[in-house]
């Protein structure tokens, strides 16, 4: 497949301040120009997601001439897209060489979250995720990252509506750096798209209502609380070494202790800034009464809420969603011990876009391996 990139003009769209002043000063604006004309741009990208050089209403034309000859306004080329019973929306998107990568959209009673890939497929092999069956391809630009939340607001008709506050009829007013792939293995590219969506000039998403999900790469956690200043989750899942060795092979190379360590060291920690600890509900495997003592236990002193997903299954996973009375009274011990401890009900599984089952289209299959992954995907909801 020819490489598209190779043949069409760079696009502004996910660009950092520093990128436009660097495009900027190159067609030739005055140095003592390059603030102002790169915050009027920067308007027009990020807080109303214009299309058209032309209408940049307050840049003179030769300028918007000057950029247009030399750079587009092209968003990520959405190849598919997928609307769930229970409104959940999942894209597909076509990267400039052909790679594809997927982002899924929650909405929920006064708020929407965008769940966002840094990764084309995983470095990881975490064995209850479907995005861990595929292999590594690479690690996304940070344009590719903020493009798709732009690409998103596209679809969703979400532009104009940047209060800070993130209220009114904004669509998008979260987002989780929880899709494809490992956070913190592409740490520079997602903390300069995390800075660009958090931005207040711009996409002016409260550093609040960002959270950063890593399977525990301990080197790099303090040094993007501080890039960044987003809030945290831990994808935990296990209590002891010995089960999250195979549930998170990450572990083995940093375990529990070494991960909850920098967790205790993660900048800003506070009540009002809290970890939150991803743990997924397998049926006989982490659930029983002892496990949740054990976390309770674990957690102490830390600022933290736990988030108990049910597992979603996906073709050939090896285990089973804890039912919901399990569940429920997992949660009950690790409420009482005084964590907020909500059993998150699973959204988009009629489309694969619930929590553990992306994987990028672009892992080519057998025709029967097409057929059995489609019956096993309408089982689902039986």
């Amino acid at each position: 497949m020819e490489n598209s990139s190779e043949t069409r003009p760079p696009s502004l769209i996910g660009m950092t301040r520093d990128d436009l002043r660097a495009v900027l000063a190159d067609i030739g604006v005055a140095e003592k120009q390059l603030r102002m004309r790169v915050s009027q741009i920067w308007s027009w990208l990020y807080a109303h997601g214009v299309r058209e050089f032309d209408q940049m209403t307050n840049i003179a034309k030769e300028l918007r001439d000057k950029l247009a000859a030399a750079y587009t306004l092209e968003r990520l080329d959405m190849a598919e897209a997928h609307l769930s019973a229970d409104g959940t929306r999942k894209y597909l998107f076509r990267l400039a060489d052909g790679q594809l990568v997927e982002t899924v959209y929650i909405p929920e009673m006064g708020r929407g979250t965008l769940c966002v890939s840094s990764q084309v497929g995983c470095t990881l092999t975490c064995r209850f995720c479907h995005t861990g069956t595929q292999k590594l391809v690479r690690n996304l630009s940070a344009a590719e990252i903020t493009g798709q939340m732009v690409a998103a607001r596209d679809d969703l008709d979400d532009w104009g509506q940047n209060e800070q506050s993130n209220s009114g009829t904004r669509k998008v007013t979260n987002v989780v750096m929880m899709g494809m792939g490992e956070p913190l293995y592409n740490s520079d590219n997602v903390a300069a798209a995390l800075n660009v969506m958090s931005d207040g000039d711009g996409l002016s998403l409260s550093k609040r209502r960002i959270t950063l999900s890593t399977s525990g790469v301990v080197p790099e956690i303090a040094d993007m609380g501080e890039k960044t200043g987003v809030m945290l989750a831990i994808s935990l899942h296990a209590v002891t070494d010995e089960l999250r060795d195979e549930l998170v092979p990450l572990n083995k190379k940093y375990p529990i202790e070494d991960l909850l360590a920098a967790c205790r060291n993660w900048p800003g920690l506070s009540n009002a800034k809290r970890i939150t600890f991803e743990y997924v509900m397998l049926k006989g495997v982490n659930d029983s009464d002892a496990d949740a003592r054990a976390l309770v236990k674990l957690l102490a002193g830390i600022p933290a809420k736990i988030n108990l997903i049910p597992f979603n299954p996906w073709p050939g996973a090896p285990y089973e969603c804890s039912d919901a009375t399990r569940m429920q009274t997992f949660a009950d011990i690790v409420n009482r011990a005084g964590y907020a401890s909500p059993v998150r009900r699973p959204r988009g599984r009629d489309i694969m876009a619930a929590c553990g089952q992306l994987k990028s289209a672009s892992v080519k299959q057998s025709a029967a391996e097409k057929k059995k992954a489609e019956l096993a995907t309408r089982n689902l909801g039986r």
